[in-house]
Parts: C-alpha cells; sequence; structure tokens
C-alpha cells in the first residue's frame, strides 16, 4: 500500500531527540584511531540509544574483527557505522498489504497506553490523502471513552465509524463492520481493538477472536495485523511484541512516539529480536505526523554525515 514517500527532513525533525543524544556523541568519535578503546566507546553508545545488546554485539565483533586483520585504516568509523547499522535493516518487505480484492482489512492491536487509536486516525488520515476510502471499526469496547475517541477523530478526518455500545461483544463489532465495508466496497477496513496486557490471557484470546471473525468472512483476512509498540517504552517494547506474536500473526509494526524519546534505537533491537519488520513510525502529535519507515532515511537522520 503506497503510503506517502518518507522525506529525511521529516525524519530529521521527528527524531530531533535520538538525534541530539546519539549523533552529537557518535560525531565525537569521527576521526578517532580503530581501535579497542574507540569501539569500547561506541559499544557504549549503541547500548545507550537501545539498539539492544544482539545488533550492538554484532557489530561490534564485526568491527574489531576487521580492525585485527587491519581492514578498516583508512575508513571512516561514521561511514562505517552507516553501512553496518542499514545492513540491520535490509531486506524486509515494509509495504502494507493489499488485497486484490477490497476490502482490505488491517487490524491494529497494542498495549494500553502506546497511542494506538491515534495510530489508527494517522493511519485513516494518510490512506484518505492518497484518496482511498477508509472505514472505521471502534472494536475497543473495553476502555471507557475509546469509541467515543474514534468517533471524534473520524469526525474531524471525515471518515465512517461502525461502533458499538461499551462493554458489548468487540467480535460482534468487527462482524458488523466487515459487512458495512464489503456492502460499501471501501478500500480499506481499520479495526481498533482494545488495549491489553500481553500477560492479559483473556483479552489476547479476545483478540483471536476478532482475527477469526474477520478471517470468516473476508478469505486471507486480516491482511495486516499492526502492533503499536511505544519507542518511549525502550526495551519493554519487546516482551510485548514477542507475546503478541505467538497469539495473532503480527505482520509489522507502528512505532509510536519516535519523536518524544533518546533511544530511537529501539527500531534494531525489535526487528533483530522479533524479526517483525517496523513499517510505520510516529514522529509528532498531529493527524499527519506519521510516515512509512524507510532504513536509508532513519539511518542516515541517526548518523547524518552531513553534520
Amino acid at each position: 500500500m503506497g503510503l506517502f514517500t518518507a522525506t529525511l527532513n521529516a525524519l530529521r525533525s521527528g527524531l530531533s531527540k535520538t538525534r541530539s543524544s546519539f549523533t552529537e556523541s557518535i560525531h565525537e568519535l569521527r576521526g578517532r584511531t580503530l581501535d579497542e578503546e574507540t569501539l569500547d566507546e561506541l559499544e557504549h553508545l549503541l547500548i545507550t540509544a537501545d539498539v539492544g545488546m544482539q545488533t550492538t554485539n554484532a557489530i561490534i565483533t564485526e568491527f574489531k574483527s576487521a580492525v585485527a586483520r587491519g581492514e578498516l585504516k583508512n575508513r571512516d568509523l561514521l561511514e562505517l557505522l552507516e553501512e553496518k547499522l542499514l545492513e540491520r535493516l535490509e531486506g524486509k518487505n515494509r509495504s502494507l498489504a493489499v488485497s486484490d480484492q477490497p476490502p482490505t482489512t488491517v487490524l491494529v492491536a497494542g498495549v494500553n497506553g502506546v497511542g494506538k487509536t491515534t495510530s489508527v486516525a494517522k493511519i485513516a488520515k494518510a490512506l484518505k490523502d492518497e484518496n482511498r476510502s477508509v472505514l472505521l471499526a471502534a472494536a475497543d469496547t473495553f476502555r471507557a471513552g475509546a469509541v467515543s475517541q474514534l468517533t471524534t477523530w473520524a469526525e474531524r478526518l471525515g471518515i465512517d465509524i461502525i461502533k458499538g455500545e461499551q462493554g458489548s461483544d468487540p467480535a460482534a463489532v468487527t462482524f458488523d463492520s466487515v459487512a458495512a465495508a464489503q456492502a460499501r466496497q471501501v478500500d480499506v477496513l481499520l479495526i481498533d481493538t482494545a488495549g491489553r496486557l500481553h500477560t492479559q490471557e483473556p483479552l489476547m484470546r479476545q483478540l483471536e477472536k476478532i482475527k477469526q471473525v474477520t478471517s470468516k468472512q473476508i478469505e486471507d483476512a486480516p491482511h495486516e495485523v499492526l502492533l503499536v509498540l511505544d519507542a518511549t517504552q525502550g526495551q519493554n517494547t519487546l516482551s510485548q511484541a514477542k507475546k503478541f506474536a505467538e497469539s495473532v500473526n503480527v505482520t509489522g509494526i507502528f512505532l509510536s512516539k519516535l519523536d518524544g524519546t533518546a533511544r530511537g534505537g529501539i527500531v534494531f533491537a525489535i526487528e533483530d529480536e522479533t524479526g517483525i519488520p517496523v513499517k510505520l513510525i510516529g514522529i509528532g502529535e498531529r493527524p499527519e505526523d506519521v510516515e512509512p519507515f524507510d532504513p536509508e532515511s532513519f539511518v542516515q537522520s541517526l548518523v547524518d554525515l552531513g553534520s
């Protein structure tokens, strides 16, 4: 699904907190001899930025081996780092799934407080801006105010919404939403589900039920299962991603609040340790502050060789 193109300027602005801590520190190593001390400092910076032990160890081990072989004498550390970080993110399908037979159904899940409903609204706006017809399903009938919050967004964006009463069966709301999406021949159905801790087994089973209801009405649906993770939670996002992936087939990550953290390196940890691609990122509070995740622009914005 061709969401608008990510721009380096937008990423630089949205990642200002990560850049201010990581980029400035990393530039202090520029021009330094690639010795044990320099690589130890680089290791500390990567871990501090929440790049994760798996990614950090792989990069540092590779650098140390290359240094020992005398291969990096004339190489710039920042250029090398940019290459290695980008390699960690390559080879993944980051486009949103598109069904040959509309509606494409996108199920959105996540724990409480990650900005899930706002993320749904951001996706809806991006799709509408592409002249795609969108229908919202308010299947979060658990949290007080969730339906009214999504309804407010729907009204602001001029998008139709299917909803039920608070406390009603979210699977029933989903059933009605899928039927409405089919009848109205909309391009995309976005299903907002209740926030739930990955340790709450009854709610996780409920999420599986919502998925089953969808698949019974539309073959291969949901076509996309997006897990919203809060970038400011750092390493806590990893356990969330792993547990959700055990219950439902998570196909992509929407990493919200990336503008609010100095640890944007969590992108690498998530992908290395879960294998789930980051597809979308939230870099602000406005409805338009969502970007398709572009690895090259992301890494460039972190290392920033031009500064």
